[in-house]
């Protein structure tokens, strides 16, 4: 797993591809990230949804079920080698999930890892409308309150444009990961928290 976290904080991604589905690892000339400040956008359709009551949000009480949830789609890079690697990782404190639920069980979340002050969103699923997109708002306060530098979100699309979502240079990008993954961070959310631990190069 180290020299999974070692690409992780160097800018690169797993994904599986092709029809057997291997693992290789990835990065993009262009890396999208949704912004921890002003820039962030709450699309106006979606404000009435971030009632108290119309979700629970919770980190990491059903870890396995948000990674095949966030798998089961008809074209998935999330390969079962992958669902394995992301179990070991959340068992060795890295990656996550934030959650949110209501009276049906599990509406959506997000999976990401929390390297120093660097969140990586690796993907997110929806059971409810609008489910997902509470907790990209609500992570993203988090994000900001806990002192994170990057929320990293790999690829931009033009749903995650409406939020606010823009590309940096990969250049830019490594270089502003290797000063956000050598420092600590908090990530809070209700009664749930995450310390995110720092990675330094071996």
């Amino acid at each position: 797993m180290n020299e999974l976290l070692a690409a992780y904080a160097a800018g690169w991604f797993p994904m599986a591809e092709g029809p057997d589905g291997s693992l290789g690892l990835f990065r993009a000339r262009e890396r999208a990230l949704m912004p921890l400040d002003g820039r962030f956008h709450v699309p106006r359709s979606l404000r009435r949804q971030l009632r108290p009551d119309r979700f629970e949000l919770r980190i990491d009480t059903a870890f396995a079920e948000v990674v095949a949830g966030c798998s089961d789609r008809p074209s998935t890079w999330i390969s079962p080698e992958l669902q394995a690697i992301y179990s070991a990782l959340h068992q060795l404190g890295w990656a996550h999930s934030i959650e949110a639920w209501d009276g049906q069980g599990l509406a959506g979340a997000q999976l990401g890892l929390a390297i120093g002050r660097c969140w990586i969103g690796e993907s997110m699923f929806h059971q409810r409308p609008h489910a997902s997109n509470v907790v990209l708002v609500a992570l993203q306060q988090a994000l900001v309150d806990g002192g994170f530098a990057l929320f990293d979100v790999q690829l931009s699309n033009p749903h995650l444009e409406r939020f606010g979502c823009f590309c940096i240079s990969d250049a830019a990008y490594s270089a502003q990961l290797q000063a956000a993954v050598r420092s600590p961070a908090v990530l809070q959310l209700n009664q749930f928290t995450i310390h995110s631990r720092a990675w330094m190069s071996r």
